[in-house]
């Protein structure tokens, strides 16, 4: 006799999370760290974005094209969102839309400028901004050597280190040891892969 299932298991839907934060705060360190942490895992990919800059500049791991490059993509319609900041463009592969339907997590260094359009393109959004002190800032920046501290303090004084909009929200405060924040960030991802456990409200996670 044949032994089959009385009931269908609820399929999980997937989820987009966009990391987001200032200049500083150490998205892609802690991005990294959480990479490592999944490494192996069929269902958590982190995407991987095209960029208007040299794949040896630098900084997260990406692919580099020119602007001609980057807008015949667009044009062909291979980014499932793309937008421009600091001289720079930036497109999230169309790819992740299909990994998505599959019920994967999906991870991506995302912008809070381009966040409506996270949200147009995925049903199902959390948005984790990584934040640390001005102090914390202004020194991670200071040690890159483009500004001096006072122009720095100047610049961050008059941005925003909040999410603003409707959006699912975690923001983790990057300000502490590396340790602590990248646990922060694990446990955020965790709760996506259970069914997306963090709510609907806002929360934040800080250390």
């Amino acid at each position: 006799m044949d032994a089959r299932p009385t009931a269908t298991e609820p399929k999980r839907s997937g989820c987009m999370v966009a990391v987001v934060g200032p200049s500083g705060a150490g998205k892609d360190t802690l991005m990294a760290y959480a990479a490592r942490f999944f490494e192996g895992r069929d269902d958590v990919v982190f995407v991987r974005r095209v960029i208007t800059r040299n794949a040896a500049a630098g900084g997260e791991d990406h692919d580099g094209v020119s602007e001609a490059e980057f807008e015949a993509l667009e044009q062909a319609g291979r980014f499932a969102v793309s937008w421009g900041a600091h001289g720079l463009r930036y497109g999230i592969p169309v790819e992740t839309k299909e990994a998505m339907a599959k019920g994967q997590l999906i991870v991506a260094n995302g912008s809070r400028s381009a966040l409506a359009r996270f949200k147009d393109t995925y049903p199902s959004l959390v948005v984790i901004n990584i934040t640390a002190s001005l102090d914390v800032l202004a020194a991670r920046l200071e040690a890159r050597g483009r500004e001096t501290r006072e122009e720095i303090l100047r610049r961050l004084e008059r941005s925003s280190l909040t999410v603003t909009g409707d959006y699912q929200v975690v923001t983790i405060d990057n300000s502490g040891s590396l340790e602590d924040a990248g646990r922060a960030l694990v446990e955020s991802l965790n709760g996506c892969l259970a069914s997306h456990p963090i709510g609907s409200e806002k929360r934040s996670i800080v250390l």
